[in-house]
């Protein structure tokens, strides 16, 4: 299915909720117009808003509140994206300068505050005792998230449960509160609401995951710079099985070598390492456990319409993207 196929059964609401974005960049005066501007316009996926609209139209179809909380949970994604990347001092988002890099840091943490407080006013515009409650849940699910992994930066002795909490909190809540908030935004029935926010978690589990993998990948063939997390500290799932399945000696010298800042020669040490104790076929194992997950939690609670499977062909491109 292409992506316009999966867009066909919210495409009038999607244009709307993009043009409440266009707006939004107009509200601020000054550098901050300049600076989401600059947010918004890369737009990157658009995934999050994508999935409160699908799941609102699974159930009893997209409202005005629906096209609110998108553009709230899109707001939330892209200020946690600013503040990360101060955070971990990235130089790059969505193949250009990251806010801070071509601003300064004040200008990044301080727009991002900015679209936090424009989340707050959104939602309480909205008298949802419910969907506020999420959104605040999830605020503190990425906050648990982001710390654990600093907690943890350039450990290579992490437990695969470990690596599993730590994309639950970073990528997966945010999945699972965009399809919980989108389905109570339609008056979906409790069944409902809990099938579509499990589906979201699975599926968040299989795109961080599938993130994890891609940066392993040729940098030219997916068009952005590869070996990220190395370079950061972080050990993801492809190397932390690799590690498990290697013999004690071998991996202690790539464990060594992986917590010093490293160059392309370690990296492709490392990436040699992976590929040989198959990492990467692990990885889409747990994937492919994941999708079931959420393909049972999801057919459990809705019959077959163009919704449902716009929802399927998301999570198989979430596994299948090369990019």
């Amino acid at each position: 299915m292409s992506i316009e196929e999966i867009h066909q059964p919210i495409a009038a609401e999607l244009a709307e909720v993009r043009r409440l974005l266009e707006a939004e960049i107009q509200r601020p005066k000054g550098v901050f117009s300049e600076v989401l501007a600059y947010i918004l316009s890369a737009h990157g996926k658009q995934l999050r808003m994508q999935l409160v609209l699908l799941s609102a139209a699974i159930c009893h179809g997209v409202s005005d509140k629906t096209c609110q909380t998108a553009l709230a949970l899109e707001f939330l994604h892209n200020a946690s994206l600013v503040h990360d990347d101060v955070v971990d001092q990235s130089p790059v988002r969505h193949n250009q300068p990251s806010v801070y890099q071509r601003w300064t840091n004040k200008a990044a943490v301080l727009t991002g505050d900015y679209m936090l407080s424009r989340v707050i006013e959104i939602i309480g515009e909205l008298r949802s005792v419910r969907i506020w409650q999420i959104i605040a849940h999830l605020g503190t699910q990425l906050a648990d998230g982001e710390i654990s992994q600093l907690h943890i930066n350039r450990s290579m002795w992490i437990s695969e449960d470990d690596y599993y909490h730590i994309i639950s909190g970073k990528t997966a809540s945010l999945f699972a509160a965009c399809m919980e908030a989108g389905a109570e935004s339609s008056a979906a029935s409790p069944k409902q609401v809990k099938s579509l926010k499990t589906f979201g978690w699975n599926l968040g589990m299989c795109f961080q995951i599938k993130d994890d993998v891609l940066d392993y990948s040729d940098s030219e063939q997916i068009d952005k710079p590869t070996m990220n997390d190395l370079r950061s500290g972080n050990v993801t799932l492809p190397l932390l099985i690799s590690l498990e399945r290697a013999p004690k000696e071998e991996a202690d010298a790539i464990r060594l070598l992986a917590e010093q800042p490293i160059d392309r020669v370690g990296e492709e040490t490392i990436r040699n390492f992976v590929m040989r104790y198959e990492g990467i076929t692990y990885a889409y194992r747990r994937m492919a456990y994941y999708r079931d997950e959420a393909l049972t939690a999801l057919n459990s609670a809705f019959h077959d319409s163009p919704a449902r499977r716009s929802l399927t062909a998301l999570l198989d491109m979430a596994i299948h993207r090369v990019r």
